[in-house]
């Protein structure tokens, strides 16, 4: 079976209007603005409104990816909407956006690898058009993650926002798209960062509720330190299995959860400061959200080329990974 080339064909995304600023949040919490931007770099986050649910946030960052990539929604094969705030448990928040976009000769479905489940979007989206199974897919990172964000919780809510970011995949022309993917999973780690209530395990209850196991809960000091050693490494493995190296690197896309995290992979890849896309003083940590997003507003911005090699990089609750090597 031949392989083609598979690339990106389109970016878009959309962020809440309301904003949440580091100043409202010493107003909520025993906190202040400067704890929050050294520990984390992040200045404010976005909210979605009480109409505003994940599949809405979705179809406006679809709608702008489809239109930058020349096509209609009846051009598209397959939503993939990777995230772990669905509009529901069933019909998929995939299901909803495909309704909502009139894109009928799609299929659809949701993945849940949490903030790297952009990345396992990419890599099953790309394996699918580069078989000859589908000729376009929409790839949809979207987080209402302010629904399971306690905001009494000081070492969590300061962290969090919502968002959604899109791709359209498509056959691209020879020595351009994806070269290589590297996902992982340590589900030994799954106690680390998790919403244990709500699903068999712990149904809904008063006691659930009171206990408030229906909102984030993270350790946070492991997953930095998860985060630290990851994020170099599997950008690295990702290289390799190119065979490219970081000198090849013309922009980073990381995972926007904390700028002592991005740093630390900046550092191990010899890579400065302005060849990585950060934008997470505006936006926080937007889960699945977070790399599209990033990915959206660089090209918006004009920094990213033809030609250019870039490195899409996240991890997040599972514990999982992913990277990725794209060339523009």
């Amino acid at each position: 079976m031949s392989l083609y080339p598979v690339g990106i064909i389109g970016t878009g995304k959309y962020v809440p209007e309301r904003i949440l600023t580091n100043q409202e949040l010493e107003q909520m919490v025993e906190t202040n603005d400067e704890w929050i931007v050294t520990r984390t770099g992040i200045r404010e986050r976005r909210l979605a409104s009480a109409e505003e649910a994940t599949s809405d946030l979705a179809l406006h960052a679809s709608k702008k990816a489809i239109a930058a990539a020349g096509l209609t929604a009846e051009d598209i094969d397959l939503i993939i909407v990777a995230t772990i705030t669905p509009d529901m448990f069933f019909p998929s928040t995939a299901c909803l956006l495909q309704d909502k976009l009139g894109a009928k000769k799609a299929a659809a479905f949701d993945l849940s690898a949490a903030c790297s489940g952009f990345i396992y979007g990419l890599a099953t989206a790309s394996n699918m058009i580069a078989t000859g199974m589908y000729k376009h897919v929409l790839v949809v990172g979207a987080e209402t993650l302010s629904r399971i964000t306690d905001y009494t919780d000081r070492n969590t809510c300061i962290l969090f926002g919502d968002g959604a970011g899109a791709v359209v995949l498509g056959q691209v022309e020879e020595g351009r798209g994806f070269r290589s993917f590297e996902l992982g999973a340590d589900g030994s780690g799954g106690d680390l960062l998790k919403v244990c209530g709500g699903g068999s395990r712990v149904p809904a209850s008063e006691a659930s509720l009171s206990a408030k196991q229906h909102f984030i809960h993270m350790a946070g000091n492991d997953v930095f330190k998860f985060a630290v050693r990851i994020m170099g490494s599997a950008a690295e493995d990702a290289l390799q299995k190119a065979g490219m190296t970081k000198e090849d690197i013309n922009l980073l896309v990381p995972h926007q959860a904390n700028i002592r995290i991005i740093n630390s992979a900046l550092t191990r890849l010899d890579l400065s400061e302005e060849k990585a896309m950060i934008n997470l003083h505006k936006y926080g940590n937007m889960s699945a959200a977070s790399i599209p997003v990033a990915l959206a507003e660089a090209v918006e911005e004009g920094r990213v080329q033809q030609g250019d090699c870039l490195v899409l990089v996240g991890f997040g609750g599972g514990l999982t990974w992913g990277a990725s090597v794209l060339v523009w």
